[in-house]
């Protein structure tokens, strides 16, 4: 998404220098998805060029949510024909990536069985109670280390379990997103290993689908896919599809298929001393582990522990990010006004500072609505003044985002033993210079904002290195800095921002 203009990095022409392998990645997020192209040119430096865009969100059908899955697919097909054409023989690969948990039902000959459900369905309310009932609390975070959201695959499946579904009883496998997308492509029926881990049924202490949690729960175990890491070539685009496009038997490669694994390994880091915040619809802030952190400490912050690159795991927090933001600017444009995202921040920069404050995961923010509403709604049910404009309703999300992000740097701190001094912030929510500075401020630390196509840029550094261009992504996230400027924020800590913190922990504690 974009928000104010940071020197956006190049999207530039199509390459000149035909020697050099040219990958595509396809990078789908909840609001929309878009094609990249990217090569290592003669500097050695990372150059992009997006050749297809298109706008992704759920579809309602009667009371359910739904993803339109045909139509995401046409759209792959749509990118991959474009880059077949501007870059006639000089593709070598192509890797995909998605948002996490979600998935597709495969009947016995394959077929889809239907629609993919959409994470923000209400059909998961009161399943993580259901599921305690049955597998404590404590078991679950022990096995899996992954944090609690009712939107996890595990409460979907059991939200499907408890109804008797046909849908599952008939499924022979479950593919997730990026999964399923790959086997249309390839025809490769696996699971790549950082998706796997989002969906809170797979093991993190010994590896493996957790097979005796999912019986207790009812949900069945023969419907799981082998997991592979991410690099792994997971075969050639099918004939049909190779000759339709133009594109030839490119190569598939898993890359991390989770969106956020892939921003992660793009982040410009030279050590591994600093937080990342993957910035979008949804921020995911943590930092990088060779193994799991599942404590009693983690359980009670609810952190979660989720397959990276390169042998690591990501131990983060899921924040709901500029969910609020986008859903006020949809709301906005239904009702006949439009702004853009820049607009918006100008708007909200205009405002008073330090106002009323809301926690973005109290649940009445979680589904699609009149987003001003319910922010006015709980500053009134929390004894605050109700902010009226739009730019007073975005200062409120934004400052409350940030207050949100000091709560979980200082458990960052905590678990890493010592005070992490950098917060690489990354994503399209790294182009808005007002929450960037609202994060320095709120938190104490530097913040170095960008790459913006990190999801993207990600995805193409895996595929180097699995197609052996680069040697490690080490070596990727040099190219990284060298490619990309980046904006720095210094903190200017002000006693105010301690007053509002303390009024931020009240408001969770009430939550």
């Amino acid at each position: 998404m974009k928000l104010t203009n940071l020197s956006r990095e190049p999207l530039n022409n199509p390459m000149t220098q035909s020697h050099s392998p040219c990958f595509l990645a396809i990078d789908l997020g909840a609001e929309s998805g878009r094609a990249v192209t990217g090569w290592i040119d003669g500097q050695d430096k990372l150059q992009l060029q997006e050749i297809h865009r298109f706008t992704n969100g759920p579809v309602r059908l009667l009371d359910s949510l739904h993803w339109d899955v045909l139509r995401i697919w046409y759209e792959i097909q749509a990118g991959l024909e474009k880059a077949a054409s501007q870059y006639p023989g000089q593709l070598t690969s192509i890797g995909l990536d998605t948002w996490g948990v979600d998935f597709g039902l495969l009947a016995k000959d394959d077929t889809l069985l239907s629609n993919p459900v959409h994470y923000r369905d209400n059909r998961t309310e009161g399943m993580m109670e259901r599921a305690f009932a049955r597998v404590p609390r404590a078991d679950i975070y022990q096995a899996t280390g992954i944090q609690f959201m009712q939107l996890n695959t595990v409460y979907q499946l059991l939200s499907m379990a408890e109804t008797h579904s046909p849908l599952l009883a008939m499924a022979d496998s479950l593919l997730l997103m990026p999964d399923l997308f790959n086997f249309w492509m390839c025809g490769c029926k696996v699971t790549e290993f950082t998706n796997a881990t989002t969906t809170q049924c797979y093991r993190a202490d010994s590896g493996g689908w957790a097979d005796d949690m999912l019986k207790k729960l009812g949900i069945p175990t023969a419907i799981w896919q082998e997991v592979v890491q991410p690099g792994t070539v997971l075969g050639n685009l099918r004939p049909v599809l190779a000759e339709h496009s133009g594109a030839g038997r490119l190569q598939v490669i898993a890359p991390a298929t989770h969106d956020t694994g892939s921003a992660v390994a793009a982040v410009p880091a030279k050590g591994t001393d600093y937080i990342y915040i993957s910035s979008g619809t949804w921020s995911l802030m943590g930092m990088e582990v060779k193994h799991p952190i599942i404590t009693a400490e983690s359980l009670a912050a609810d952190f979660t522990n989720e397959g990276g690159v390169a042998g690591t795991y990501r131990f983060l927090k899921n924040i709901t990010g500029l969910w609020l933001v986008q859903e006020c600017r949809r709301h906005w444009e239904k009702e006949g006004t439009h702004y853009s995202y820049d607009d918006l921040t100008r708007l909200a920069e205009e405002a008073p500072a330090f106002g009323p404050l809301v926690v973005a995961s109290d649940k009445r923010f979680l589904s699609p609505g009149d987003m001003p509403a319910r922010i006015q709604a709980y500053c009134r049910q929390t004894g605050q003044m109700a902010p009226e404009t739009p730019g007073a309703i975005i200062r409120c999300a934004l400052e409350s985002l940030a207050l949100e992000y000091r709560i979980v740097a200082e458990s960052l701190d905590r678990f890493a033993g010592h005070t992490i001094p950098v917060i690489h912030i990354i994503g399209g929510g790294s182009r808005n210079t007002l929450l960037n500075q609202l994060a320095a401020d709120a938190t104490g630390k530097v913040v170095v904002a960008g790459p913006a196509e990190a999801t993207a840029i990600g995805n193409l550094i895996v595929q180097a290195v699995a197609t052996g261009q680069l040697s490690s992504i080490g070596e990727g996230r040099a190219i990284v800095r060298k490619s990309f400027v980046a904006g720095t924020y210094e903190p200017h800590h002000l006693q105010v921002w301690d007053d509002a913190y303390q009024r931020y922990v009240r408001l969770n504690r009430i939550g």
